[in-house]
């Protein structure tokens, strides 16, 4: 139990530090910014209650928008993304199915099932990200321009992330 608690507050730690430190000031052709962090909310316990979901994912929010100056958007976009995460994860299991572990991942979904419910949360993630950010409909083009962009690079940087620590998990054994 206390590995598992170590292991969150490292990825907490790191997750923080990687999203201030280089992710922050990585921005492809002014429309495309990394999000990596919300990483940390994807792979919290299915089984974790909604309560401290709700409260982990603000505080990495939280803890975010300190290092970024966003003022408290990312604190409101994570917790909006700790409600939904359950009931999506929902949409791409039936019922017959079940995970083999409490954690979503790869290895406990199937890479078709995962990818579907890391794009899902990543775009809406992004949707609520931009349209509180940009609070108006002034440039839509722009706006879904930012959005799609965002999506798709945080998408393929958290796969990659993942793919690096099931590679880890693999040598292991």
């Amino acid at each position: 139990m206390t590995r598992i608690i170590l292991k969150y507050i490292m990825m907490f730690i790191l997750l923080v530090l990687a999203q201030a430190v280089v992710f922050n000031n990585l921005c492809l052709y002014n429309v495309a910014f990394p999000l990596v962090f919300i990483y940390f909310i994807l792979r919290l316990p299915i089984t974790l209650g909604i309560n401290w979901v709700m409260t982990f994912s603000f505080l990495i929010g939280l803890t975010v928008d300190i290092f970024s100056d966003t003022q408290g958007v990312n604190a409101l976009c994570c917790t909006l993304l700790s409600v939904v995460r359950k009931p999506t994860l929902g949409l791409y299991l039936s019922r017959d199915d079940e995970m083999s572990g409490t954690e979503p991942s790869i290895k406990s979904l199937g890479l078709v099932v995962y990818m579907k419910y890391l794009i899902t949360l990543v775009l809406f993630y992004c949707i609520l990200y931009f349209l509180i950010e940009s609070f108006s409909l002034f440039n839509p083009l722009r706006m879904l321009t930012r959005i799609v962009a965002s999506t798709l690079l945080t998408f393929f940087l958290i796969l990659a992330i993942d793919s690096l620590t099931l590679r880890r998990h693999a040598k292991r054994l």
